[in-house]
């Protein structure tokens, strides 16, 4: 399956010093499913609708301060290849080339309602993440902004303290509209332009609840439909007493679309922008050299994230680096810090290792439990 149909030419083409007081009108007159920015008539990148929407720059502002780099695609790639290329690029929206001229624009929204139906096969056991950061209810917005950041993610989970069960969800985008609306809202005192009493407030104060969950058994277009019901890009997932078990996001369904069963192992790369001195093919190599000690383990798909900080040492920044494997056994990850990419990616790759070895390791200790039950029932 192809994106020929899924592709669409309604987008707003504006140059890059387009100022966003004009194009935020533009959307508000046409409401386009995206807006391509171009130097020159050259494509240069892209600004989402959220993003624009809700981005609390002033009017002057110019297009390509809030634009993000997106791969050029072609409109007949294929839908799996196309999901690859929007999960690496960390975008929602890429432009669409018909040979050299820029047909239109592709949204990961078109793409998952174009194969919702085909999503029924998988459940979302099968791709939720695992190791979710959360925030107590308790914490200041302060606390909940540097989760977001230190992390890279863009949605916390809020846990009641007492129970450790969900109580409510806060994402970056409730933030940023606390922030925006923070003009003309009173409530408890005037809290207008003191920010820092803003960062002190605790969560509790602009979480979201109840919560939108799903569960692992449930199927994953299932999911996905609820996503589109509610407008919002992720689920927590429970288990029946409210705990949290992970998250799953419409990013996780995309990457879902690249899984393949084949002997060779599929791997993704998020902000591949940030590697310099690593390349794809070396990062395959190292994660296959890790599984292979583990030879009863099939890996069906790897996801290699990788998250830049602020801060940096001699110029190098210091990156975080997530990997994790879907696997015949489950899944299994490691992660770790380093200046640099490559620095980073050994040290979690270090992390996987062993992680590897004691899946490894306990699976065995199954195996020679069972053994031993077995001799004994005989006895």
């Amino acid at each position: 399956m192809d994106i020929t149909d899924i592709a669409t030419p309604d987008f707003v083409e504006v140059d890059v010093g387009k100022r966003l007081g004009k194009i935020r009108a533009i959307f508000e007159r046409e409401n386009p499913r995206g807006i391509v920015v171009t130097e020159d008539g050259d494509y240069v990148g892209v600004i989402g609708e959220k993003q624009l929407v809700r981005s609390r720059m002033e009017d002057d502002t110019k297009a390509s301060v809030v634009m993000k780099s997106a791969p050029r695609i072609d409109r007949h790639e294929d839908v799996r290849e196309v999901a690859r290329m929007l999960v690496e690029g960390d975008v929602k929206v890429a432009p669409v080339f018909e040979g050299e001229k820029l047909y239109g624009i592709v949204a990961s929204d078109a793409i998952l309602e174009a194969v919702i139906d085909s999503l029924d096969a998988i459940s979302v056991d099968d791709i939720y993440t695992e190791d979710v950061v959360s925030v107590g209810e308790k914490s200041h917005v302060g606390q909940a902004i540097n989760k977001l950041r230190e992390h890279g993610i863009s949605r916390l989970p809020v846990v009641d303290e007492d129970s450790g069960k969900l109580a409510g969800i806060v994402t970056t985008h409730d933030l940023v509209e606390f922030v925006v609306r923070d003009d003309s809202r009173q409530g408890r005192g005037d809290r207008r332009g003191d920010l820092d009493r803003m960062l002190d407030l605790p969560v509790y104060d602009l979480m979201s609840s109840p919560v939108v969950t799903t569960t692992p058994a449930e199927s994953v277009d299932e999911a996905v439909e609820r996503m589109f019901e509610n407008d919002i890009s992720g689920l927590v997932v429970t288990a029946d007493d409210q705990l949290i078990q992970g998250i799953v996001t419409k990013t996780d369904v995309l990457r879902a679309l690249t899984f393949t069963e084949e002997e060779s192992m599929d791997v993704q790369i998020t902000n591949v922008s940030l590697l310099e001195t690593l390349s794809r093919q070396e990062i395959v190599e190292s994660i296959t050299t890790v599984v292979d000690k583990y030879q009863q383990m099939q890996v069906f798909h790897a996801h290699v994230r990788f998250h830049e900080h602020k801060e940096k040492l001699r110029g190098t920044p210091l990156i975080q680096c997530q990997i994790r494997l879907r696997t015949s056994h489950g899944q299994v990850a490691g992660s770790g810090e380093g200046y640099g990419a490559e620095h980073a990616f050994h040290v979690a790759l270090d992390k996987l290792e062993r992680n590897v070895l004691e899946m490894k390791g306990l699976n065995a200790d199954e195996k020679y439990r069972g053994q031993l039950i077995r001799k004994l029932g005989e006895l």
